[in-house]
C-alpha cells in the first residue's frame, strides 16, 4: 500500500495516524521532504523570476539560439 499525507511538525516530532485498512503490517518506508510548496508561492517564484537578471538573460539566450529556424517552412 502507497499513502501519502502531510503532517506537521510539533517539537521536531511528526505524528502519523496510518489509514483504518493499514493492516498488520510492521514495516512502513517513511520519507521527509522539507521542501512543501503550495501553489501560490510557485506562482510568486515565476513572477518574480520576471526580473531575475540570469534567468532573462538565459531565456534571451534561448530566443538567440532559436531565431535561425524560426521562419522555416515545413
Amino acid at each position: 500500500m502507497t499513502y501519502k499525507q502531510v503532517c506537521s511538525v510539533d517539537n521536531n516530532q511528526v505524528v502519523v495516524k496510518l489509514p483504518a485498512n493499514f493492516g498488520n503490517n510492521k514495516q512502513v518506508t517513511v520519507l521527509i521532504d522539507d521542501q512543501v510548496d503550495s501553489r501560490d508561492q510557485k506562482l510568486t517564484q515565476l513572477k518574480d523570476a520576471l526580473n531575475d537578471p540570469l534567468f532573462i538573460a538565459d531565456i534571451s539566450e534561448i530566443n538567440k539560439d532559436f531565431d535561425s529556424i524560426d521562419n522555416e517552412a515545413i
